[in-house]
């Protein structure tokens, strides 16, 4: 254990499950530890560095911020607050042309929550089994899994969950007393599980036809990461609600929820605020990703990488018994394994790639939308190495 580590534990609070890792700098989609080891990074903070480790446009954008003004509260306006304004409502899906900038992924759909209950006068929701939203209490309410929700009932009342990809399953839970159906486009804790082709055409009409929103969680999904802008794209499908995070920042924290002119008049002055919502720091790092992922075209780009990766996972999984199989869109990909994969991302890690996991057998791809090709094929080769060595492990 370093000093930094022997730090962590001593003075923090233990609420994450660590690796043995420490990290100290980053550049596009690779990571150094604290000994000066080098890492491709397929995880990026759950999808966070969406435009690379340190992206020099957003580094840039940060400085010459923070040298300006750091903070400035939504009482007043501010030119760098003006400026997301204005790209998220050309960046968004026609329609949601309002912005309600928060500071997190959790704290967007928070908003977005109130926004539906304020706007319909309604009290229930439907969120999906299998769905993860965040942990604040709105957030974790809406979140499927047991783990997360238990240790901290009772949770908000009104929330009904309906099985992902079953439009029949949706339609019987959406009534004339529902604000809003909540879905993530793909479903990301749960593995990247992609809905049927028409599931969300089909919810769009259940929602329309009980007066009920549709909020469209894209908070991993979203900027690019599918191999469209947003992933409701690939549907066709336009909701009335979208929550943004995660890669929005360039890595500084920051988040938006996105939606119709009349929605956002249902929401009164001051009755949904945040002291750091839309500081001039973050605004700039978000300015700064939006135009660098429109100048380079990176859905493009995820689309055409997350299409020759998937392609080469689904070779190591016909040649691999321990690997069920590949899933996802553009760079949000999944390889569901056998076996539990622990031993096996701590044996990539050693090796020197850092993958992401959703539960005890599926890792999950997150990298950068400006990882090189060969730096795919480096990481992939280090994958099947450990797949190799653990098969090989099992015949002994």
């Amino acid at each position: 254990m370093n000093r930094y580590e022997e730090l962590e534990s001593a003075f923090g609070v233990q609420a994450f499950q660590k690796m043995p890792l420490t990290l100290v700098r980053g550049e596009g989609s690779v990571v150094w530890d604290a000994s000066g080891k080098e890492y491709l990074d397929f995880m990026t903070g759950y999808g966070v560095a969406l435009v690379g480790h340190s992206n020099h446009s957003v580094a840039g954008a940060v400085a010459a911020q923070a040298s300006t003004l750091i903070t400035c509260h939504g009482s007043f306006y501010n030119d760098a607050r003006a400026g997301l304004f204005e790209r998220l409502a050309k960046a968004a899906p026609r329609g949601l042309e309002k912005a309600l900038l928060t500071n997190s992924g959790t704290e967007t759909v928070e908003a977005a929550l109130k926004l539906a209950r304020r706007h319909t006068g309604r009290k229930r929701i439907v969120s999906m089994k299998g769905g993860f939203h965040g942990k604040t209490y709105g957030s974790l309410s809406a979140t499927w899994n047991k783990k997360y929700r238990d240790p901290f009932l009772p949770l908000l009342d009104g929330f009904d969950f309906a099985d992902y990809g079953d439009a029949e399953s949706l339609a019987g839970l959406v009534s004339k007393e529902t604000a809003a159906v909540i879905a993530e486009p793909i479903q990301g804790e749960s593995g990247i599980v992609v809905p049927p082709a028409d599931y969300f055409k089909r919810a769009r009409e259940i929602c329309d036809r009980e007066g009920a929103l549709l909020i469209m969680d894209e908070i991993q999904t979203g900027l690019g990461r599918t191999g469209r802008m947003w992933a409701s794209e690939h549907w066709g499908v336009v909701p009335d609600i979208m929550t943004v995070s995660k890669g929005l920042g360039g890595g500084v924290p920051v988040g938006a929820a996105l939606t119709r002119s009349e929605v956002a008049a249902s929401l009164k002055g001051g009755e949904h605020t945040s002291t750091f919502a839309g500081n001039p720091l973050a605004c700039a790092a978000a300015s700064a990703t939006l135009d660098f992922i429109k100048d380079n075209d990176l859905p493009s780009q995820a689309k055409k990488k997350g299409e020759a990766m998937k392609a080469s996972l689904s070779r190591i999984a016909s040649d691999h018994k321990l690997v069920r199989e590949v899933r996802g869109l553009g760079l949000m990909l999944a390889m569901q394994a056998r076996i539990d994969i622990h031993s096996m991302l701590l044996a990539a890690q050693d090796r020197g790639a850092i993958f992401a996991y959703s539960g005890r057998d599926t890792f999950r791809f997150l990298p950068a939308l400006v990882i090189g090709d060969d730096q795919i094929q480096k990481g992939l080769s280090v994958l099947e190495g450990v797949i190799n060595e653990e098969e090989a492990g099992r015949v002994r």
